[in-house]
């Protein structure tokens, strides 16, 4: 028999993130026909239907969006709550969602995340790599990882790394054929690899004289959205590249590689987690904060 309260709510939210009966009540693992007198139970109670209904959709009314806005947060903190009753906080366990940049999850996995996952083996960590900026609280994400200049102003920040280096680089064939550049307005000489913005316009390279930063917008037969293809690009002679040094310590230090422009090269914003502060702490996500700061000190990028 169907169980009223807290499970009557999980219901509705089901139905609204999969949009269907018979997808939810999969999740849920329960039949169709107590998922629908699930809902229509809750519906004759608020004398508010949540669901439009047809035989191919199910899709919330403007009443039932702003009850699913209303109830998600206090839901989930309730589930959250009763899970950590059964759960040692040295010893948590679940799945803790990140939403990263590419890079930045690559600069952090073996340092953090693969010292996370050995330490407590209950844990499985899922990680979303993409460009542009999500709402972690929307998108369901625990928490996120970004340059610290790019965290939200509403979130708790918790910076990881210090300061980038970054280094404008290119290949030992590619010099044998042009001149090193001796100023960034040289650049505008030399085919630049350039790396895709999140809206999609190429990104400018950033540069630094007299203390004051500029930026300045480079030309070059490539834009591109990883940076692993940047530095590939740059290592097979296409161009030049602004990256990161770690991706390419190692190529510099075997001769490579060539890093140009050195004293007109700033530093890159460090990289910080972030969560919203409003919201309960999982077990899972304090330990990895604390992992982080135990951290603190041991990086140089």
């Amino acid at each position: 028999m169907y169980r009223s309260g807290l499970t009557e709510l999980e219901v509705v939210l089901a139905v609204a993130k999969r949009r269907g009966f018979r997808a939810a009540a999969t999740d849920l693992n329960m039949s169709t026909t107590a998922v629908s007198n699930a809902v229509a139970g809750l519906e004759a109670r608020l004398g508010t239907r949540l669901f439009h209904r047809t035989t191919r959709s199910v899709s919330l009314t403007e009443a039932g969006q702003r009850f699913i806005e209303q109830i998600e947060p206090a839901v989930a903190d309730i589930q959250q709550a009763m899970q950590n009753l059964h759960e040692d906080p040295a010893r948590p366990t679940g799945t803790l969602r990140i939403n990263s940049s590419l890079g930045a999850a690559l600069m952090v996995f073996q340092p953090i995340l693969l010292k996370f996952l050995n330490r407590y083996p209950g844990m499985t960590v899922d990680i979303v790599t993409e460009g542009k900026m999500v709402d972690i609280i929307a998108e369901g994400f625990d928490a996120g990882l970004r340059q610290g200049t790019r965290v939200p102003r509403d979130m708790i920040r918790v910076p990881i790394t210090p300061n980038i280096q970054r280094v404008v680089v290119g290949s030992t064939d590619y010099f044998s054929t042009h001149p090193e550049p001796d100023a960034p307005e040289d650049l505008a000489d030399h085919a630049c690899i350039r790396a895709r913005l999140p809206g999609g316009e190429s990104s400018p390279w950033a540069f630094i004289r007299d203390e004051q930063t500029f930026t300045l917008d480079v030309l070059g037969p490539l834009v591109l959205d990883a940076p692993q293809l940047m530095v590939e690009a740059v290592r097979q002679g296409v161009g030049l590249a602004q990256v990161p040094q770690w991706y390419v310590q190692e190529d510099l230090e075997e001769g490579r590689l060539i890093q140009v422009l050195a004293p007109f090269t700033p530093d890159a914003p460090g990289l910080s987690l972030y969560y919203a502060g409003h919201r309960h702490i999982p077990p899972g996500l304090r330990s990895l904060i604390d992992l982080i700061h135990e951290q603190a000190g041991h990086f140089s990028f």
